[in-house]
Protein backbone atom coordinates (compact mmCIF):
# COMPACT_ATOMS: atom_id res chain seq x y z
CA UNK A 1 0.00 0.00 0.00
CA UNK A 2 1.28 3.72 -0.96
CA UNK A 3 0.28 6.09 1.59
CA UNK A 4 -0.05 9.28 -0.04
CA UNK A 5 0.66 12.54 1.79
CA UNK A 6 -2.00 14.92 0.20
CA UNK A 7 -1.47 18.95 0.63
CA UNK A 8 -4.73 21.03 0.63
CA UNK A 9 -3.93 23.94 -2.52
CA UNK A 10 -5.25 26.25 0.01
CA UNK A 11 -3.73 26.22 2.85
CA UNK A 12 -3.47 29.72 3.52
CA UNK A 13 -5.73 32.32 1.63
CA UNK A 14 -5.57 35.66 3.03
CA UNK A 15 -6.80 38.30 1.42
CA UNK A 16 -4.44 41.76 0.99
CA UNK A 17 -5.78 43.77 3.75
CA UNK A 18 -5.24 47.74 3.94
CA UNK A 19 -3.29 49.23 6.90
CA UNK A 20 -6.64 50.11 8.30
CA UNK A 21 -8.69 46.98 8.00
CA UNK A 22 -8.87 44.62 11.45
CA UNK A 23 -6.36 41.01 10.82
CA UNK A 24 -7.71 38.04 9.46
CA UNK A 25 -7.96 34.98 12.35
CA UNK A 26 -7.81 31.77 10.72
CA UNK A 27 -9.08 28.38 12.41
CA UNK A 28 -6.91 25.54 13.19
CA UNK A 29 -5.78 23.00 10.47
CA UNK A 30 -8.13 19.61 10.57
CA UNK A 31 -5.26 16.93 10.06
CA UNK A 32 -5.44 13.49 8.90
CA UNK A 33 -2.76 10.82 8.18
CA UNK A 34 -3.15 11.73 4.30
CA UNK A 35 -4.10 14.77 4.30
CA UNK A 36 -3.80 18.19 5.51
CA UNK A 37 -6.26 20.90 5.28
CA UNK A 38 -7.32 24.53 6.03
CA UNK A 39 -10.82 25.73 7.02
CA UNK A 40 -12.26 29.04 5.40
CA UNK A 41 -11.11 31.96 7.42
CA UNK A 42 -13.93 34.23 8.95
CA UNK A 43 -13.31 37.77 10.03
CA UNK A 44 -12.31 39.14 13.44
CA UNK A 45 -11.15 42.12 15.02
CA UNK A 46 -8.06 41.65 16.66
CA UNK A 47 -4.70 42.67 15.28
CA UNK A 48 -2.11 39.73 14.59
CA UNK A 49 0.12 39.37 18.06
CA UNK A 50 3.19 37.27 18.35
CA UNK A 51 1.49 33.69 19.86
CA UNK A 52 2.64 31.96 22.88
CA UNK A 53 4.36 29.02 22.96
CA UNK A 54 3.47 26.01 24.51
CA UNK A 55 5.98 23.87 26.70
CA UNK A 56 5.31 19.99 25.77
CA UNK A 57 5.03 17.47 28.21
CA UNK A 58 8.78 16.23 29.76
CA UNK A 59 7.28 12.90 29.63
CA UNK A 60 6.58 13.10 25.91
CA UNK A 61 9.77 14.71 24.81
CA UNK A 62 11.73 12.47 26.65
CA UNK A 63 9.92 9.49 24.99
CA UNK A 64 10.53 11.05 21.61
CA UNK A 65 13.97 12.19 21.72
CA UNK A 66 14.86 8.58 23.13
CA UNK A 67 13.93 7.19 19.42
CA UNK A 68 17.41 8.15 17.63
CA UNK A 69 19.00 7.21 20.92
CA UNK A 70 17.49 3.57 20.23
CA UNK A 71 18.09 3.51 16.64
CA UNK A 72 21.75 4.44 17.05
CA UNK A 73 21.89 1.49 19.89
CA UNK A 74 20.54 -1.11 17.56
CA UNK A 75 22.82 -0.29 14.14
CA UNK A 76 26.08 0.27 16.12
CA UNK A 77 28.60 2.08 13.98
CA UNK A 78 26.77 0.83 10.35
CA UNK A 79 23.81 2.27 8.68
CA UNK A 80 22.86 0.46 5.58
CA UNK A 81 23.41 1.95 2.88
CA UNK A 82 20.27 3.96 1.12
CA UNK A 83 19.55 5.35 4.59
CA UNK A 84 23.19 7.33 3.72
CA UNK A 85 21.95 8.39 0.56
CA UNK A 86 18.07 9.37 1.59
CA UNK A 87 20.07 11.26 4.66
CA UNK A 88 22.84 13.16 2.69
CA UNK A 89 20.59 14.09 -0.09
CA UNK A 90 18.15 14.97 1.96
CA UNK A 91 20.30 17.16 4.08
CA UNK A 92 21.45 18.85 1.48
CA UNK A 93 17.77 19.90 -0.35
CA UNK A 94 16.14 21.43 3.03
CA UNK A 95 19.54 23.60 3.20
CA UNK A 96 18.08 24.66 -0.41
CA UNK A 97 14.60 25.12 1.67
CA UNK A 98 14.26 21.73 3.06
CA UNK A 99 16.70 21.16 5.92
CA UNK A 100 14.62 20.71 8.62
CA UNK A 101 13.18 17.43 6.68
CA UNK A 102 15.67 15.03 6.75
CA UNK A 103 15.08 14.81 10.42
CA UNK A 104 12.09 12.86 9.98
CA UNK A 105 14.83 10.37 9.41
CA UNK A 106 15.62 10.10 13.17
CA UNK A 107 13.34 12.28 15.19
CA UNK A 108 9.96 14.13 15.15
CA UNK A 109 9.85 17.89 15.14
CA UNK A 110 6.85 19.47 16.39
CA UNK A 111 5.10 23.14 16.61
CA UNK A 112 5.15 25.18 19.12
CA UNK A 113 2.46 26.96 18.36
CA UNK A 114 -0.65 27.53 20.99
CA UNK A 115 -3.23 24.45 20.11
CA UNK A 116 -5.60 26.48 21.39
CA UNK A 117 -4.71 29.38 19.61
CA UNK A 118 -6.84 30.00 16.13
CA UNK A 119 -4.35 30.00 12.86
CA UNK A 120 -3.53 27.53 9.76
CA UNK A 121 -0.44 26.23 11.15
CA UNK A 122 -1.58 24.56 14.42
CA UNK A 123 -1.65 20.82 13.92
CA UNK A 124 -2.59 17.76 16.07
CA UNK A 125 0.53 17.73 18.33
CA UNK A 126 -0.82 13.62 19.31
CA UNK A 127 -0.75 12.58 15.44
CA UNK A 128 2.93 14.44 15.19
CA UNK A 129 4.27 12.16 17.89
CA UNK A 130 3.08 8.74 16.56
CA UNK A 131 5.57 6.65 15.52
CA UNK A 132 4.91 3.37 13.33
CA UNK A 133 7.00 0.97 14.35
CA UNK A 134 7.72 0.23 11.03
CA UNK A 135 7.75 4.28 9.27
CA UNK A 136 11.58 3.92 9.28
CA UNK A 137 12.13 0.75 6.68
CA UNK A 138 9.05 1.82 4.74
CA UNK A 139 9.99 4.81 3.48
CA UNK A 140 8.76 4.41 -0.30
CA UNK A 141 5.18 4.50 1.17
CA UNK A 142 5.28 7.69 1.90
CA UNK A 143 4.43 9.97 -1.67
CA UNK A 144 3.79 13.49 -2.31
CA UNK A 145 0.34 13.92 -4.19
CA UNK A 146 0.19 17.54 -4.84
CA UNK A 147 2.70 20.45 -4.67
CA UNK A 148 3.53 21.47 -1.11
CA UNK A 149 4.97 25.17 -0.27
CA UNK A 150 7.10 25.64 2.57
CA UNK A 151 8.31 28.86 4.01
CA UNK A 152 11.84 29.18 5.20
CA UNK A 153 13.27 31.50 7.69
CA UNK A 154 16.68 31.64 9.30
CA UNK A 155 16.19 33.83 12.82
CA UNK A 156 18.13 36.27 13.97
CA UNK A 157 19.54 35.71 17.73
CA UNK A 158 17.28 37.15 20.85
CA UNK A 159 19.81 38.48 23.38
CA UNK A 160 18.48 37.04 26.79
CA UNK A 161 17.05 33.96 25.50
CA UNK A 162 18.46 30.24 25.41
CA UNK A 163 19.39 28.50 22.28
CA UNK A 164 16.79 26.27 20.74
CA UNK A 165 13.93 27.58 23.35
CA UNK A 166 10.63 28.67 22.06
CA UNK A 167 11.69 32.02 22.58
CA UNK A 168 15.10 31.86 20.52
CA UNK A 169 12.77 31.49 17.54
CA UNK A 170 10.79 34.41 18.23
CA UNK A 171 13.13 37.27 16.98
CA UNK A 172 13.51 38.84 12.96
CA UNK A 173 14.03 36.87 9.86
CA UNK A 174 17.43 37.59 8.76
CA UNK A 175 16.74 34.98 6.18
CA UNK A 176 13.71 33.78 4.17
CA UNK A 177 12.88 31.21 1.46
CA UNK A 178 10.16 29.97 -0.41
CA UNK A 179 10.69 26.61 -1.44
CA UNK A 180 8.14 24.81 -3.65
CA UNK A 181 7.94 21.11 -4.15
CA UNK A 182 6.13 19.88 -7.27
CA UNK A 183 5.78 16.17 -8.02
CA UNK A 184 4.26 16.30 -11.25
CA UNK A 185 7.05 17.75 -12.82
CA UNK A 186 9.42 16.58 -9.97
CA UNK A 187 11.19 19.77 -9.59
CA UNK A 188 12.16 21.47 -6.33
CA UNK A 189 12.43 25.72 -6.63
CA UNK A 190 13.64 28.08 -4.15
CA UNK A 191 12.51 31.97 -3.97
CA UNK A 192 14.82 33.93 -1.97
CA UNK A 193 13.03 36.58 -0.31
CA UNK A 194 15.48 39.82 0.43
CA UNK A 195 14.38 40.51 3.69
CA UNK A 196 13.99 44.08 2.74
CA UNK A 197 10.80 43.39 1.23
CA UNK A 198 7.65 45.96 2.48
CA UNK A 199 4.89 43.75 3.69
CA UNK A 200 1.97 45.27 5.08
CA UNK A 201 0.95 44.20 8.74
CA UNK A 202 -2.42 44.81 9.04
CA UNK A 203 -3.46 48.14 11.65
CA UNK A 204 0.32 48.35 11.71
CA UNK A 205 1.36 49.63 8.12
CA UNK A 206 4.08 48.99 5.91
CA UNK A 207 7.54 47.47 7.16
CA UNK A 208 10.00 45.12 5.71
CA UNK A 209 9.10 41.20 5.79
CA UNK A 210 12.06 40.62 8.39
CA UNK A 211 10.08 41.57 11.08
CA UNK A 212 7.07 39.87 10.61
CA UNK A 213 8.00 36.96 12.30
CA UNK A 214 8.92 38.73 15.45
CA UNK A 215 5.42 40.66 15.77
CA UNK A 216 3.54 37.56 14.68
CA UNK A 217 5.66 34.10 14.62
CA UNK A 218 5.38 32.14 11.69
CA UNK A 219 1.47 32.22 11.34
CA UNK A 220 2.08 36.37 10.38
CA UNK A 221 4.80 35.73 8.30
CA UNK A 222 2.62 33.35 6.33
CA UNK A 223 0.04 35.44 5.43
CA UNK A 224 2.08 38.57 4.46
CA UNK A 225 4.30 36.48 2.26
CA UNK A 226 1.28 35.15 0.74
CA UNK A 227 -0.83 38.28 0.23
CA UNK A 228 2.49 39.26 -1.44
CA UNK A 229 1.99 36.80 -3.71
CA UNK A 230 -1.15 36.68 -5.01
CA UNK A 231 -2.46 34.78 -1.94
CA UNK A 232 0.13 31.54 -2.76
CA UNK A 233 -0.67 28.96 -0.53
CA UNK A 234 1.83 28.17 2.40
CA UNK A 235 1.46 24.85 3.64
CA UNK A 236 4.04 24.15 6.06
CA UNK A 237 7.25 26.15 7.69
CA UNK A 238 10.81 25.66 9.07
CA UNK A 239 12.49 28.25 11.16
CA UNK A 240 16.65 27.91 11.76
CA UNK A 241 18.14 29.39 14.40
CA UNK A 242 21.81 31.14 13.23
CA UNK A 243 23.59 29.25 16.40
CA UNK A 244 22.29 25.80 14.37
CA UNK A 245 23.52 27.09 11.17
CA UNK A 246 26.97 27.43 12.45
CA UNK A 247 26.73 24.30 14.60
CA UNK A 248 25.41 22.42 10.92
CA UNK A 249 28.47 23.76 9.60
CA UNK A 250 31.24 22.89 12.14
CA UNK A 251 29.98 19.19 12.31
CA UNK A 252 30.28 19.04 8.30
CA UNK A 253 33.75 19.78 9.09
CA UNK A 254 32.98 23.26 6.80
CA UNK A 255 32.21 24.18 3.47
CA UNK A 256 34.32 24.82 0.59
CA UNK A 257 32.98 28.52 -0.73
CA UNK A 258 34.64 30.89 -3.34
CA UNK A 259 34.22 34.15 -1.23
CA UNK A 260 34.51 36.83 -4.74
CA UNK A 261 36.15 39.51 -2.64
CA UNK A 262 37.42 40.64 0.62
CA UNK A 263 35.02 41.35 3.58
CA UNK A 264 35.34 43.34 5.89
CA UNK A 265 32.41 44.87 8.55
CA UNK A 266 31.67 45.75 11.73
CA UNK A 267 28.14 45.88 13.26
CA UNK A 268 28.48 47.44 15.77
CA UNK A 269 24.90 47.66 17.38
CA UNK A 270 24.24 43.82 17.07
CA UNK A 271 27.89 42.79 18.01
CA UNK A 272 28.67 40.67 14.55
CA UNK A 273 32.05 41.06 12.67
CA UNK A 274 32.93 40.16 9.45
CA UNK A 275 36.65 39.35 7.98
CA UNK A 276 36.96 37.28 4.91
CA UNK A 277 39.61 37.17 2.33
CA UNK A 278 39.10 36.71 -1.72
CA UNK A 279 39.21 32.86 -3.02
CA UNK A 280 38.70 29.53 -2.06
CA UNK A 281 37.99 28.55 1.54
CA UNK A 282 37.23 26.38 3.94
CA UNK A 283 34.66 28.17 6.05
CA UNK A 284 33.97 27.38 9.47
CA UNK A 285 30.38 27.75 11.09
CA UNK A 286 31.74 30.95 11.89
CA UNK A 287 33.18 32.44 9.06
CA UNK A 288 30.11 31.02 6.74
CA UNK A 289 28.05 32.87 9.06
CA UNK A 290 30.12 35.85 7.92
CA UNK A 291 29.83 35.09 4.35
CA UNK A 292 25.81 34.88 4.47
CA UNK A 293 25.53 37.86 6.59
CA UNK A 294 28.03 40.45 4.88
CA UNK A 295 26.64 43.37 3.31
CA UNK A 296 28.16 46.32 1.14
CA UNK A 297 27.36 49.91 1.64
CA UNK A 298 25.12 50.85 -1.06
CA UNK A 299 24.19 47.40 -2.82
CA UNK A 300 21.04 46.39 -0.68
CA UNK A 301 20.11 42.73 0.00
CA UNK A 302 20.29 40.94 -3.42
CA UNK A 303 24.30 40.34 -3.24
CA UNK A 304 23.89 39.01 0.07
CA UNK A 305 21.00 36.45 -1.09
CA UNK A 306 23.40 35.89 -3.91
CA UNK A 307 26.28 34.59 -1.19
CA UNK A 308 22.92 32.96 0.29
CA UNK A 309 22.37 30.74 -2.05
CA UNK A 310 26.35 30.20 -2.99
CA UNK A 311 26.02 29.09 0.00
CA UNK A 312 23.41 26.30 -0.38
CA UNK A 313 25.43 24.71 -3.38
CA UNK A 314 27.95 24.56 -1.39
CA UNK A 315 26.21 22.89 1.54
CA UNK A 316 24.73 20.50 -0.91
CA UNK A 317 28.16 19.38 -2.44
CA UNK A 318 29.44 18.93 1.14
CA UNK A 319 26.23 16.83 2.43
CA UNK A 320 26.33 14.32 -0.41
CA UNK A 321 30.19 13.39 0.74
CA UNK A 322 30.27 10.10 2.47
CA UNK A 323 32.68 11.21 5.30
CA UNK A 324 29.51 13.29 6.69
CA UNK A 325 28.27 9.68 7.67
CA UNK A 326 30.49 9.29 11.07
CA UNK A 327 28.59 12.85 11.68
CA UNK A 328 25.00 11.84 11.65
CA UNK A 329 24.57 11.39 15.37
CA UNK A 330 25.71 14.89 16.01
CA UNK A 331 23.92 16.54 13.02
CA UNK A 332 20.78 15.15 14.41
CA UNK A 333 20.88 16.88 17.77
CA UNK A 334 21.95 19.95 16.28
CA UNK A 335 18.76 19.91 14.05
CA UNK A 336 16.37 18.74 17.22
CA UNK A 337 17.80 21.72 18.72
CA UNK A 338 18.15 24.14 16.98
CA UNK A 339 15.44 23.77 14.04
CA UNK A 340 11.93 24.16 14.79
CA UNK A 341 8.75 23.13 12.31
CA UNK A 342 5.39 21.98 12.21
CA UNK A 343 5.67 19.15 9.65
CA UNK A 344 4.46 16.11 10.73
CA UNK A 345 6.26 12.61 10.73
CA UNK A 346 4.33 11.39 7.81
CA UNK A 347 4.68 14.90 5.81
CA UNK A 348 8.50 14.76 6.38
CA UNK A 349 9.01 11.09 5.06
CA UNK A 350 6.57 12.14 2.29
CA UNK A 351 9.16 14.55 1.87
CA UNK A 352 12.29 12.90 2.30
CA UNK A 353 10.91 10.01 -0.65
CA UNK A 354 10.35 13.19 -3.36
CA UNK A 355 14.16 14.74 -2.73
CA UNK A 356 15.81 11.84 -3.43
CA UNK A 357 14.18 10.86 -7.19
CA UNK A 358 14.95 15.12 -7.98
CA UNK A 359 17.81 15.49 -10.94
CA UNK A 360 20.09 18.18 -10.11
CA UNK A 361 18.65 20.65 -13.25
CA UNK A 362 15.26 20.32 -11.51
CA UNK A 363 16.33 22.00 -8.49
CA UNK A 364 16.33 25.67 -9.76
CA UNK A 365 16.67 28.91 -7.47
CA UNK A 366 15.79 32.48 -7.99
CA UNK A 367 15.16 35.84 -6.54
CA UNK A 368 11.92 37.67 -5.69
CA UNK A 369 11.55 40.14 -8.86
CA UNK A 370 11.69 43.85 -7.39
CA UNK A 371 13.77 47.25 -7.27
CA UNK A 372 15.07 49.54 -4.33
CA UNK A 373 13.85 52.52 -3.41
CA UNK A 374 15.50 55.80 -4.63
CA UNK A 375 13.19 57.98 -2.77
CA UNK A 376 12.65 56.18 0.37
CA UNK A 377 13.88 57.12 3.60
CA UNK A 378 15.63 53.72 4.20
CA UNK A 379 17.24 52.83 0.64
CA UNK A 380 17.71 49.33 1.85
CA UNK A 381 13.65 48.93 1.03
CA UNK A 382 12.78 46.19 -1.66
CA UNK A 383 9.40 46.91 -3.55
CA UNK A 384 8.42 44.17 -5.38
CA UNK A 385 7.49 44.25 -9.11
CA UNK A 386 5.86 41.71 -10.69
CA UNK A 387 5.46 42.33 -14.35
CA UNK A 388 6.16 39.67 -17.08
CA UNK A 389 6.41 37.33 -13.54
CA UNK A 390 3.44 34.80 -14.18
CA UNK A 391 5.70 32.37 -14.98
CA UNK A 392 7.76 32.91 -12.02
CA UNK A 393 4.75 32.91 -10.13
CA UNK A 394 2.91 29.90 -11.41
CA UNK A 395 6.69 28.06 -11.06
CA UNK A 396 7.67 29.18 -7.77
CA UNK A 397 4.49 29.65 -5.37
CA UNK A 398 1.87 28.04 -7.95
CA UNK A 399 -0.57 31.27 -8.10
CA UNK A 400 -1.78 32.70 -11.78
CA UNK A 401 -2.62 36.31 -11.27
CA UNK A 402 -5.19 38.51 -13.55
CA UNK A 403 -3.38 40.74 -15.58
CA UNK A 404 -0.09 39.62 -14.89
CA UNK A 405 1.59 38.15 -18.10
CA UNK A 406 4.77 36.20 -18.75
CA UNK A 407 7.43 37.13 -20.31
CA UNK A 408 7.88 36.02 -23.78
CA UNK A 409 10.73 37.63 -25.32
CA UNK A 410 13.14 35.49 -27.24
CA UNK A 411 16.37 35.13 -25.91
CA UNK A 412 18.08 37.30 -28.59
CA UNK A 413 16.60 40.86 -27.65
CA UNK A 414 17.55 39.42 -23.56
CA UNK A 415 19.73 41.69 -21.37
CA UNK A 416 22.69 39.12 -21.16
CA UNK A 417 25.65 40.06 -19.30
CA UNK A 418 29.10 38.65 -20.66
CA UNK A 419 31.72 38.35 -17.75
CA UNK A 420 35.42 36.38 -18.47
CA UNK A 421 37.06 34.06 -16.09
CA UNK A 422 39.67 32.63 -17.97
CA UNK A 423 42.72 35.14 -17.90
CA UNK A 424 42.29 35.94 -21.64
CA UNK A 425 40.84 38.96 -22.50
CA UNK A 426 40.42 38.78 -25.74
CA UNK A 427 37.69 36.10 -25.51
CA UNK A 428 35.65 38.61 -23.95
CA UNK A 429 34.98 40.59 -27.07
CA UNK A 430 35.18 37.24 -28.97
CA UNK A 431 31.65 36.30 -27.45
CA UNK A 432 30.27 39.18 -27.66
CA UNK A 433 30.61 39.81 -31.85
CA UNK A 434 29.23 36.14 -32.05
CA UNK A 435 26.16 37.16 -30.29
CA UNK A 436 25.64 40.27 -32.34
CA UNK A 437 26.26 38.00 -35.26
CA UNK A 438 23.72 35.71 -34.18
CA UNK A 439 21.24 38.45 -33.86
CA UNK A 440 21.18 39.57 -30.48
CA UNK A 441 20.37 43.53 -29.58
CA UNK A 442 21.21 43.70 -25.59
CA UNK A 443 24.66 42.26 -24.82
CA UNK A 444 27.10 44.33 -22.60
CA UNK A 445 30.42 43.70 -20.71
CA UNK A 446 30.52 43.31 -16.86
CA UNK A 447 34.09 42.99 -14.73
CA UNK A 448 35.89 39.92 -15.09
CA UNK A 449 35.00 36.77 -12.41
CA UNK A 450 37.90 36.51 -9.86
CA UNK A 451 38.11 32.81 -10.49
CA UNK A 452 39.04 30.80 -13.43
CA UNK A 453 36.48 28.04 -14.09
CA UNK A 454 37.10 25.36 -16.87
CA UNK A 455 33.92 25.53 -18.31
CA UNK A 456 31.36 28.00 -20.04
CA UNK A 457 28.76 28.75 -17.25
CA UNK A 458 25.21 30.19 -18.56
CA UNK A 459 23.22 31.44 -15.25
CA UNK A 460 19.37 32.05 -15.67
CA UNK A 461 18.75 35.40 -13.62
CA UNK A 462 14.81 35.02 -13.80
CA UNK A 463 13.74 32.11 -12.66
CA UNK A 464 12.38 30.17 -15.96
CA UNK A 465 15.71 27.44 -17.80
CA UNK A 466 14.33 27.79 -21.51
CA UNK A 467 16.38 31.05 -21.63
CA UNK A 468 19.02 29.17 -20.83
CA UNK A 469 18.36 26.22 -23.30
CA UNK A 470 18.12 28.36 -26.15
CA UNK A 471 21.48 30.52 -25.73
CA UNK A 472 23.13 27.16 -24.83
CA UNK A 473 21.58 25.94 -28.48
CA UNK A 474 23.49 29.30 -29.96
CA UNK A 475 26.45 28.76 -27.99
CA UNK A 476 26.90 25.13 -28.59
CA UNK A 477 28.55 24.98 -24.72
CA UNK A 478 27.91 25.99 -21.26
CA UNK A 479 26.51 24.14 -17.83
CA UNK A 480 23.24 25.95 -17.29
CA UNK A 481 22.58 27.32 -13.66
CA UNK A 482 18.92 28.69 -12.66
CA UNK A 483 19.75 30.71 -9.36
CA UNK A 484 20.58 34.70 -8.42
CA UNK A 485 24.21 34.14 -8.89
CA UNK A 486 24.62 36.14 -12.35
CA UNK A 487 24.90 39.97 -13.06
CA UNK A 488 21.71 41.59 -11.11
CA UNK A 489 21.04 43.87 -13.94
CA UNK A 490 20.91 41.23 -16.51
CA UNK A 491 18.32 37.93 -17.67
CA UNK A 492 20.91 35.84 -18.01
CA UNK A 493 24.39 35.92 -17.83
CA UNK A 494 27.21 34.07 -19.44
CA UNK A 495 30.67 33.44 -17.43
CA UNK A 496 33.36 32.54 -20.46
CA UNK A 497 35.46 29.37 -19.07
CA UNK A 498 38.41 27.59 -20.75
CA UNK A 499 36.59 25.89 -23.11
CA UNK A 500 35.69 28.32 -25.11
CA UNK A 501 37.85 28.29 -28.21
Amino acid sequence: MIKQIQWSENQVVPQQVPTSEPEVKQPPVQMSENQVATQPAPAATSPVKPKPSVNSSRNVVESVGAIPNELYDRLGLTVPRWLLWVLTIVLGIILSGLLASSLALWTPLWSNLDQGKDDEFSSNKQDQIKVPGDLWTKLSQYKLSKPMNILIMGIEPVPGTVDGSPESFAGKSDTMMLVRLNPSDKSIRLLSIPRGTMIAIPEQGLTKVSEANAKGGPVLAARVVSRSLGNAPIDRYIRISTSGFRELVEQLGGVDVFVPQTMNYQDQAGGFAVNLVRGWQNLNGEQAEQFARFREEGTGDLPRVQRQQSLINALMQRLNSPTVLPRLPQLTRVMRKYFDTNLKMEEMMALANFSVNVDRDNFQMSMLPGTFSKFSQDANSYWLNMTGQQTLLNDYVGVDITGIKSDTRPVSIQRIAVQNTTNQPQLTEKVVTYLKQKGFTNVYVVPDWPDTQRQTQIIVQKGSRQPGIDLRQVLGLGQIEVSGNGDLESDLTIRIGKDWK
